[in-house]
């Protein structure tokens, strides 16, 4: 693959690599809802379908009527629709990174009995009535992450963003320790980033020309 193409399809990883990595050595939890980690991760692999798909099944036909430009354009507004359909269709649920699940369920036990007092508890399993939530607790021990999953398809989504929006104040006010995984996520996304840097330094002539055949130039 020539460099053009390599860093297109790995620097969005490299981002996200980064980004996971330094989460998970921060000492503050971070809640972010599950439509915003798959919309995360969509971008993470639209190089891979730039480079993939779009440019195997490209439509040369509309691209000798308009502009190679114009086309890319469409192509990417389509690959974002689909995206967008995607999270839409996601049952609600909520990601609570840098915290394992010992740490965060005598927290959401205490902020539960405060939000609906019908709550009850099965195992890992929560029921809130009052507000039409219904999820189970999934903890990731190696990355000390933990996903509040919705347990149904009937599920009020105003009733989730409620709980996202009570819940988040409380985390802002724990401190928890780094998670050393964390710094093997930051080393790679770094070794990603500068082995990108030194194929675009070595032979920029060969980036401009993919650029180019990419655009029909």
């Amino acid at each position: 693959m020539d460099p053009f193409r390599l860093c297109l399809a790995l620097g969005p990883v490299a981002v996200y690599v980064l980004l996971l990595g330094t989460l998970n050595l921060s000492r503050r939890p971070l809640l972010v809802s599950g439509t915003r980690d798959a919309a995360a991760l969509g971008l993470a692999v639209a190089g891979f379908v730039v480079v993939g798909p779009m440019e195997l099944f490209f439509p040369d036909a509309a691209a000798s009527v308009f502009r190679a430009s114009s086309v890319w354009i469409l192509l990417l507004s389509f690959y974002g629709l689909c995206l967008v359909l995607v999270l839409l269709l996601l049952r609600p649920r909520l990601i609570v990174y840098n915290m394992s699940v010992d740490q965060l369920r005598p927290l959401l036990a205490d902020l539960v009995g405060e939000l609906d007092g019908e709550a009850r508890w099965a195992g890992d399993s929560l029921s809130l009535p009052s507000l039409g939530v219904q999820l189970h607790i999934e903890g990731t021990a190696t990355m000390r992450n933990v996903a509040l999953v919705s347990v149904g398809p009937k599920q009020n989504y105003v009733g989730w963003r409620h709980l996202e929006l009570a819940l988040a104040p409380v985390l802002d006010q724990v401190e928890v320790t780094r998670n050393p995984r964390g710094a093997s996520l930051v080393g790679a996304g770094v070794l990603i980033g500068v082995m990108l840097v030194m194929a675009i330094a070595r032979n920029p002539e060969a980036v401009a020309q993919a650029l180019f055949e990419m655009l029909r130039l």
